[in-house]
C-alpha cells in the first residue's frame, strides 16, 4: 500500500495546473447511458473514481475507451441493468446510474452505495422522486430494485433538502421521461449546471438552470444526440492548492481555473488576509502580513463547501487566534481532527462546531487518511510541520486528486509516494 512522505518546507512558489473536476464528471459520464451515440469527453481527471465508473458502464455493456484524460463512450451496447456491489461499494457515486438507467430501459437493480465514511448519506430522497415519477422501487439483499414499465413520468418533486447527488440523478430521469418534471429546492452546484446545460444543448429543454428551481422537458423515452464536450475545472482541487499557498504563505498560481466558481473560498481567505490576482482563468494568491482567524459554516452553494472545511481547518492552525469552523451538512465529517490533533494542533469538538486554536507549531508524525478531503487536509499540514509527515492509507486521496505528489512537487514541495 502508498503511503505519502512530506517533509515540511518554508513555502511554495510556481504554478499549478487544475485538472478537471472529478464531481462534474461523474454525472455526465453516467448521463450517457441516455445517449444514442458515441460520444467524447475531454479533461477528464485521472483518478481512480473515474476509472471505477467506467468499469461500471464497461459491466453494463457499454464500450469506453479511456485515455489518461479523455474518454470515448458508446453506451448504445448496453445490455444490462444490474449495477453490482464489487464496484458501487467503493464508491457512492454509482448511485447516480439509477436515474438514467430506469429512465431508458424502465428497470434496473443498482446496489446500494458505498465510498468515504463521513457520515449518514442515505438514498432515500432519490427513491421517493423516482417513485413520485410513477417507478416502484424495492430494496432487496442489498440492491435497489426499481421498475417503470409505463416509463417515468414528469411532475412536480420538492426535496426535502438540498441533494447534488439527488438532483443530477432525478434530472437525467426527468431527461426521458413523459412530459414535465418540476424539481423544487434543486442544488445549484457548478456541477449540476454544466449537465443541465449539456442535456440541455442536447434536445432536452430545461429551464432554470443555475437555480433551485428547474423545469425538465422530457423526451417521453426517446434516447438523445449528446454531442461531444469538456469537463469544467476542479473547484475543490483548485481551492485545496490555494490552501496550500496560504498554509505556507506563499505566493502560489493555479491555472486552468473558473475563478467565480471560488467565491466563497476566495472570500474567506481575503478574511484572513490574503490578496489576490485573478483573470479569466487563473488565481494567484500573495501572502497575508498576518494569518487571520476565520468563521466558517458549511452550506450548500454558492455558500461554503463542505469539501473545503478540513483544509481551512488546517489552514486555521496557522491563524493568530481562535477560528470557528460549524460543519452543518455531514455529521460525521471531522475525522481528520484527532489526526490534525496528533500532529499538535489544538482543536476542540463541541458536536458539530470544531474550535481551532492557533497559531500552534505542528510536527511531522504518522498519520491516517481516513476519507477523500481529510487526506488533503493533512498533506496541507504535512507542508508546514517540522519534520516527516507519513500519510497512510492514502487511496482515498487517490480517488479525487490526480497527480498531487508531482503538482505539489512541481511548487517546490518535498513529497514522496513509497510503499508501505
Amino acid at each position: 500500500m502508498d503511503y505519502l512522505k512530506i517533509q515540511g518546507i518554508d513555502s511554495l512558489n510556481g504554478t499549478i495546473k487544475i485538472s478537471g473536476a472529478k464531481n462534474a464528471s461523474l454525472p455526465l459520464i453516467a448521463m450517457t447511458i441516455l445517449a444514442k451515440n458515441k460520444l467524447n469527453i475531454s479533461n477528464l481527471p485521472n483518478v481512480v473514481d473515474i476509472k471505477t465508473l467506467l468499469k461500471l458502464l464497461s459491466n453494463l455493456g457499454s464500450v469506453c475507451e479511456f485515455n489518461e484524460h479523455h474518454v470515448s463512450v458508446d453506451t448504445s451496447s448496453i445490455n444490462e441493468t444490474r449495477a453490482t456491489y464489487d464496484i458501487v461499494k467503493t464508491m457512492r457515486a454509482s448511485i447516480l446510474v439509477l436515474g438514467p438507467i430506469l429512465s431508458r430501459f424502465g428497470h434496473c437493480e443498482v446496489s446500494l452505495p458505498g465510498g468515504c465514511a463521513i457520515g449518514q448519506r442515505p438514498i432515500d430522497l432519490h427513491l421517493k422522486a423516482l417513485e413520485q415519477m410513477g417507478a416502484e422501487i424495492d430494496i432487496n439483499a442489498g440492491y435497489v430494485e426499481a421498475k417503470a414499465p409505463n416509463g417515468l413520468q414528469g411532475c412536480e418533486i420538492i426535496f426535502d433538502k438540498i441533494t447534488v447527488t439527488g438532483t443530477a440523478n432525478i434530472v437525467m430521469a426527468a431527461a426521458l421521461a413523459h412530459g414535465e418534471t418540476i424539481l423544487i429546492n434543486a442544488a445549484r452546484e457548478p456541477e449540476v449546471v454544466q449537465l443541465c446545460e449539456i442535456l440541455d444543448a442536447s434536445g432536452v429543454k430545461i429551464e432554470g438552470i443555475g437555480t433551485g428551481v428547474l423545469k425538465i422537458h422530457g423526451t417521453g423515452g426517446e434516447l438523445i444526440d449528446i454531442k461531444d464536450f469538456t469537463i469544467i475545472p476542479d473547484r475543490i482541487e483548485a481551492g485545496t492548492y490555494l490552501c496550500a499557498g496560504a498554509i505556507t504563505n506563499s505566493e502560489l498560481t493555479i491555472t486552468d481555473v473558473e475563478p467565480n466558481h471560488l467565491d466563497a473560498v476566495i472570500g474567506k481567505l481575503e478574511e484572513m488576509g490574503f490578496s489576490f490576482t485573478i483573470t479569466k482563468d487563473t488565481i494567484t494568491i500573495h501572502p497575508a502580513n498576518e494569518i487571520k482567524p476565520v468563521k466558517i459554516i458549511t452550506q450548500e452553494y454558492p455558500a461554503f463547501p463542505t469539501d473545503m472545511q478540513a483544509q481551512f481547518m488546517a489552514l486555521a492552525t496557522q491563524a493568530n487566534g481562535t477560528s470557528i469552523i460549524e460543519e452543518r451538512l455531514f455529521e460525521n465529517r471531522f475525522m481528520h481532527v484527532s489526526e490534525l490533533q496528533r500532529m499538535g494542533a489544538e482543536i476542540d469538538l463541541n458536536g458539530h462546531i470544531a474550535t481551532v486554536n492557533g497559531k500552534t507549531a505542528l510536527s511531522g508524525t504518522d498519520v491516517m487518511a481516513t476519507d477523500l478531503r481529510a487526506s488533503s487536509a493533512l498533506v496541507l499540514a504535512g507542508l508546514i510541520a517540522k519534520g516527516d509527515t507519513d500519510i497512510h492509507r492514502i487511496y482515498h486521496l487517490d480517488r479525487g486528486y490526480e497527480s498531487l505528489e508531482e503538482k505539489l512537487q512541481e511548487a517546490g514541495a518535498k513529497v514522496q509516494r513509497l510503499k508501505e
